[in-house]
């Protein structure tokens, strides 16, 4: 039995090591992931052969190498992982659970069969079958899941895999084993099928979270939008009446301006000449950006900034077309002069400031932002940004904005200096 048991957990742990590979996006190379992943099915062969081969009557060594391997098999798929967080560790706890499934299924055919190199072909083609068909049904939700930044890690969701796993342990070894309880092979088989649909319809609901999420956030975006086409529609249209009525009084400030040269009363022409520049300079619709996009959400920004009396000092350099998604990038800049003015709107006069410096360029990207604070900031341990305070359904601005500086490649980070907090975003593209 422990010839048996032996190649049976290798297979296992072959398995376990494939699973985490292919289910988690990679913090190193392709090559030094499986190097690592490669140590790992060592140490779990190696201790199995402890634990099956040279204590086998031991609980106490059996209690104890069991839980090594399970710190071994999570770490595994911590340490590789691109970003470490509590979805990592909801794929590893079921990395687990499958194979735990497939070792089972060599074990059913052991007890109908008799035949060792049966069983154990048919454990190797069992996990191999769900593996396949994991890939195909799973993975993509599962990598997508977690590249989705926006989305909460949901520590809850851990609790599955482990109730799971706890309950086909008690069902399939303890306190007794399927060789010694045959009769609860039909309950195990059912359990099994029970998990993988589970899965299956849990993680096609994480995907249509994500995907109301994305349509929320659209909504918001394209009504910010559309309210700034408002603005500049009705600023325009106000131009374009109060240059209707400057054409009309032409005809009256020529004939003054005439009449004072007569009376060689230039400085009286030159303050109305003032005055008439003045009055241009304030029909001009101003343009924040050659971007059609950028410019409404940024009109919007200013729309909103002059209901709070907040002085927005802007150095904006934005091109017509710019290298990235501009829809993300005028989200990304609303969610940001949104946070800022949510901080300073209730601050004295003197403090309602908030400065912005956006550049983009064919080869770069800078959002580089400063305003006023007064109660503490709190920071997230992991990702180093700021962490709202009230509560788990707040704070996806910045899970958005942190997002979409991945997805570009950017770098994101932030500090608190002098009573001024301080945000840039930088990417090179």
């Amino acid at each position: 039995m422990n010839y048996f048991d032996n190649i049976s957990y290798m297979i296992s742990h072959i398995f376990l090591m494939a699973f985490i590979f292919l289910f988690v996006n990679h913090r190193y190379s392709r090559q030094k992931t499986a190097a690592v992943c490669f140590l790992s099915f060592l140490t779990l062969t190696v201790t199995d052969l402890v634990k099956l081969s040279i204590f086998p009557d031991s609980d106490p060594w059996y209690a104890v190498i069991t839980i090594f391997q399970i710190l071994v098999t999570q770490f595994t798929g911590i340490f590789i992982a691109e970003k470490r967080n509590a979805k990592v560790l909801f794929i590893g706890l079921s990395a687990s659970n499958y194979v735990i499934a497939g070792s089972t299924i060599g074990g059913i055919l052991l007890i109908f069969t008799g035949n060792v190199p049966f069983s154990l072909a048919g454990s190797f083609f069992a996990h191999l079958a769900i593996l396949l068909f994991l890939c195909k049904k799973i993975r993509r939700l599962c990598l997508k899941w977690y590249d989705k930044e926006s989305l909460q890690d949901l520590w809850e969701l851990c609790l599955i895999p482990v109730f799971f796993y706890c309950s086909f342990s008690c069902l399939a070894f303890f306190p007794q084993t399927l060789y010694d309880a045959p009769d609860n092979i039909p309950a195990v088989i059912v359990f099994i099928i029970t998990m993988f649909v589970s899965y299956v319809v849990v993680l096609r609901y994480v995907e249509s979270e994500s995907n109301r999420e994305n349509i929320y956030w659209k909504n918001v975006l394209f009504e910010s939008y559309i309210k700034g086409l408002e603005n500049q529609y009705h600023l325009v249209e106000q131009s374009e009446k109060n240059l209707r009525i400057l054409r009309h009084d032409m005809r009256h400030y020529s004939a003054m301006i005439a009449s004072l040269l007569t009376q060689e009363e230039y400085d009286q022409i030159r303050k109305l000449t003032e005055h008439i520049s003045e009055t241009s300079s304030d029909m001009k619709v101003v343009k924040y950006s050659q971007n059609i996009v950028v410019n409404a959400i940024f009109s919007k920004v200013m729309e909103d900034a002059r209901s709070y009396d907040i002085d927005v000092r802007s150095d904006i350099r934005i091109p017509e077309t710019i290298p990235v998604g501009e829809y993300e990038f005028a989200a990304v800049i609303a969610n940001l002069f949104e946070n800022a003015f949510n901080c300073v709107r209730n601050f004295d006069k003197e403090k309602r400031y908030v400065t912005a410096q956006i550049h983009t360029a064919q080869d770069h990207l800078l959002i580089k932002m400063q305003n006023p604070y007064e109660k503490e900031i709190f920071f997230d341990p992991v990702s180093g940004l700021p962490k709202s305070k009230k509560g788990a359904n707040h704070g996806l601005g910045m899970q958005s904005i942190s997002a979409f500086a991945d997805r570009i490649g950017g770098s994101i980070g932030c500090f608190c200096e002098d009573g001024l907090f301080h945000i840039m975003l930088f990417a090179k593209l």
